[in-house]
């Protein structure tokens, strides 16, 4: 409460010197960070002061006190939800012939709690996955930090299907519209069964190498090696740099025809130095959380007439995307590997972890 009053008291000081209700609520955010007062409250209480109300106290309310907010069901509430994460506030409410507003109140307000929404992950990790992850972030962070030049050694890559028609997100379908009018309707889709396969190599700077598998290949280890070649040619022509004293890093998951023995013999014999990855990570793959959502975001929505219909557009958004955004793509890398460690090797998707605490 006493936070409430110092936001009132810095929104009252806002109108005196006539600052804009948008300002104030963004001088607010920063100052409080997430305590900080909602857009709506802020609002309010800007035109209640510029309306002339003088005190930053709330007024006296009539009526019989609550008093259902009290330790003894605080405690009540506390040992439900314990025993039952996924509980609601309107069984609560019955079970302990309370309000639904008190149990409100005691949930957010006094236990400080909220409800999240479940994110679905690759597999349930063992203590031995979780271990081998942090394991790999823990020495790629090693590599990086003794060598400034290791991050732009780095090239990665991976293969993707890309559709004739894909649904656009929740993001995508959401629209403006007056208070009170109904939500958009829109008829269940599926993406097409059209569809080609990309297969893409990057590093901090962009592209290095792209292709598209013929339809009707499957990307198998002889497929792969061939890859792997015409891979070793782009960096050969377009990072001349790596390719003259053989510098480059290899980034790549754990899929069959990247693992196969022939695949491997031929790195060895040219002695390509590769980086592990993770299996089960694609939260630490950056093809996974970069580059094909960044790539297939301005695709959603639109029904392309042919196979090369669908590799014109893709390769015009792959091209569109700008070297800065490579470049934050590996800075997020990093970032992602300190995560995984402070998430002791958990998928941290989504999760608030600060890493100054580390």
């Amino acid at each position: 409460m006493t936070e409430n009053i110092d936001q009132r008291i810095c929104v009252k000081f806002c109108v005196a010197n006539e600052f804009s209700c948008a300002d104030t609520l963004k001088m607010l955010q920063k100052a409080f960070g997430e305590s900080a007062l909602s857009k709506t409250r802020t609002y309010e209480w800007y035109r209640a002061f510029k309306e002339g109300r003088e005190t930053v106290e709330d007024m006296p309310r009539s009526g019989r006190p609550s008093t259902s907010v009290t330790d003894d069901n605080v405690e009540k509430v506390k040992e439900i939800v314990a025993e039952n994460s996924h509980v609601s506030l309107r069984e609560i409410a019955h079970k302990l012939e309370m309000s639904h507003e008190s149990v409100r109140t005691i949930m957010h307000e006094k236990l400080g709690m909220q409800r999240v929404a479940a994110r679905l992950v690759p597999i349930e990790l063992n203590f031995l996955q979780k271990r081998y992850r942090e394991q790999v972030a823990a020495d790629m962070l090693d590599r990086a930090n003794s060598d400034p030049t290791f991050m732009e050694r780095i090239i990665t890559g991976d293969e993707t299907w890309v559709y004739e028609y894909d649904t656009l997100t929740n993001q995508q379908s959401s629209e403006w519209r007056p208070k009170g009018a109904p939500k958009p309707k829109k008829p269940r889709q599926s993406r097409s069964k059209v569809k080609v396969m990309l297969i893409v190599f990057f590093d901090i700077r962009g592209v290095v190498h792209y292709e598209y598998v013929p339809t009707g290949q499957t990307v198998n280890k002889e497929y792969y090696l061939g890859v792997m070649r015409r891979l070793r040619d782009a960096i050969r022509r377009k990072r001349p740099s790596l390719w003259a004293n053989n510098s480059w890093i290899l980034h790549h998951d754990n899929a069959p025809s990247h693992k196969a023995i022939i695949v491997n013999e031929f790195l060895a014999k040219h002695s390509t130095n590769i980086i592990e990855q993770a299996p089960y990570s694609p939260d630490m793959a950056p093809c996974d959380f970069f580059l094909f959502s960044t790539l297939k975001y301005p695709l959603r929505g639109t029904r392309f007439d042919s196979i090369e219909d669908i590799k014109t557009n893709s390769t015009r958004e792959l091209k569109a995307i700008p070297e800065s955004a490579y470049k934050k793509c590996f800075d997020d890398w990093k970032k992602r590997w300190h995560m995984c460690i402070a998430s002791n090797g958990c998928y941290f998707e989504g999760d608030k972890i600060n890493l100054d605490d580390d």
